[in-house]
């Protein structure tokens, strides 16, 4: 059933049409833009959002720091989610990658397109022109857009261009093309051979898709020429780009204003620590750590006798309202322990206001693009523990390139347990060593220059509003 509001854009209107590929770090990206969007103040975009209502739903209950008036000017489509045989996540798995999905994102890409078409003439109908905006994993839900003549199709990448060129260039077999930026220090013969970073499956679904971009105007990066330097610019010139046009106009991000910064019970517990005093610990929701590697790291925190605010949830199921999650269990008395330094999180928690929180010294992470561009943008250094996808290269990026954090383990010893004296280690060399200052202190000047960007006239709101002049051309 559709879920949205009685009013449709009249005729003279340019609607937009998001489509995100369901995994938070996705419809997070994509429910981002579309506030962006539809909260514009250069153009009157109605802003419309489709998928399976668990998911619409999903993006919502998990709108971290966005304003719930923005939201409200969204239209969600939310269409029958079919019975799903999702396994549960397997924390024991040696391939970190979230299998247990694959059945969800067959289905999608199955059962989505003929209702997605449906939306998409309707629309059109009553539209001057119709603007789709879908996850780059999605084209093909959306490829009756092409016969409809006056929409236009424009690909949305959730991860950064330094990881989309890895990707290829690992895949085909091609080297890395001559950086500057990669040069330095032989760093090429150190890049992650990214083996195991994905699944077969996943593979062959996102080839499918390649037939189906064809159709696309133009594609949209939730990064910026701040962030990744030279690396917009090779993927131009080595004619990924395909010669459409591209834009860059990332972090996307809400502003942390009043709204966002209501009261919660670890922005309280935030509030009593000292300035960049505390890591935050979180492997996002798409990562499932094994039992022994849980007794690892609480060891490891405990031992470093930092503090500490450290998330521990399991992977996202494919139903997140169905059921319980499994119960991750600790040492024996570890919280007790740790009480006076250290707490831990087992309920979402609002990660784009614990990263700003000026307590806030440091992020244990996995390296999704998500809580990357987050870190960066708040200028809170990394402890970059990347698990598979394009964390590799997204922790490559973070620690030799950007050199905003330090690696706990690298990524060709990804199959093996992390101890709890290497977590102590990196967590003291983070945390309480001249070495942190120093990253830290790059980790705060790139903030500040990334937070710039998105400010009237930096680079990246130009850009922004660059594509919506394109999209609303007379």
């Amino acid at each position: 059933m559709e879920s949205c509001k009685d009013e449709v854009a009249t005729a003279g209107e340019v609607a937009v049409v998001v489509v995100p590929l369901p995994a938070q770090g996705h419809l997070n990206q994509l429910l981002q833009i579309s506030c962006l969007l539809s909260s514009s103040s250069s153009s009157a975009l109605q802003v419309h959002y489709l998928g399976f209502s668990i998911h619409t739903q999903q993006a919502r209950v998990r709108a971290n720091g966005l304003d719930p008036e923005k939201i409200s000017k969204i239209h969600f489509h939310e269409l029958p989610t079919p019975e799903l045989d999702c396994p549960p996540p397997d924390p024991a798995a040696a391939l970190k990658f979230p299998t247990h999905l694959q059945p969800l994102w067959e289905a999608s890409h199955l059962l989505l397109r003929r209702p997605a078409a449906d939306v998409l003439r309707e629309i059109a109908s009553k539209s001057r022109r119709v603007v789709i905006i879908h996850d780059s994993i999605m084209a093909s839900v959306v490829q009756d857009a092409a016969s409809i003549p006056n929409a236009e199709t424009y690909s949305f990448n959730c991860i950064s261009v330094f990881s989309l060129l890895s990707l290829v260039y690992y895949r085909t077999g091609r080297p890395f093309p001559a950086v500057a930026a990669v040069e330095e220090a032989g760093l090429r013969e150190l890049m992650p051979d990214l083996e195991d970073c994905t699944s077969y499956d996943i593979q062959r679904l996102g080839s499918a898709q390649r037939e189906f971009l064809k159709f696309r105007s133009g594609e949209i990066h939730n990064t910026s020429r701040v962030i990744e330097g030279p690396f917009p610019d090779v993927y131009e010139r080595e004619g990924f780009s395909q010669n459409l046009k591209q834009w860059f106009i990332g972090p996307i991000l809400p502003p942390l204003n009043a709204y966002n910064k209501k009261q919660n019970v670890w922005l309280d517990w935030l509030d009593e620590q000292p300035p960049d005093s505390v890591l935050y610990v979180s492997f996002g929701t798409m990562t499932s750590v094994s039992d022994q590697q849980v007794t690892e790291l609480a060891k490891g925190l405990e031992q470093s006798k930092v503090r500490f605010l450290w998330v521990l949830r399991d992977a996202d199921k494919g139903n997140i309202f169905s059921g319980k999650p499994r119960s991750i269990e600790l040492p024996e008395g570890f919280e007790e322990r740790v009480i006076k330094w250290g707490a831990v999180v087992r309920e979402w928690a609002p990660q784009p206001e614990i990263l700003a929180h000026p307590s806030t010294g440091g992020f244990m992470s996995h390296c999704g693009w998500n809580s990357c561009i987050e870190s960066i943008t708040h200028g809170v250094p990394m402890a970059a523990w990347p698990m598979h996808s394009d964390q590799p290269s997204n922790g490559f990026l973070v620690t030799r390139i950007l050199k905003t954090g330090l690696m706990v383990r690298e990524w060709g010893e990804h199959r093996e347990l992390v101890k709890a004296s290497n977590i102590e280690n990196v967590v003291r060399r983070l945390m309480d060593s001249q070495e942190g200052v120093e990253v830290r202190m790059r980790a705060q000047a790139l903030g500040k220059e990334v937070r710039k960007s998105v400010q009237p006239g930096g680079v990246s709101h130009i850009q922004l509003h660059s594509f919506i002049a394109h999209i609303t051309r007379t």
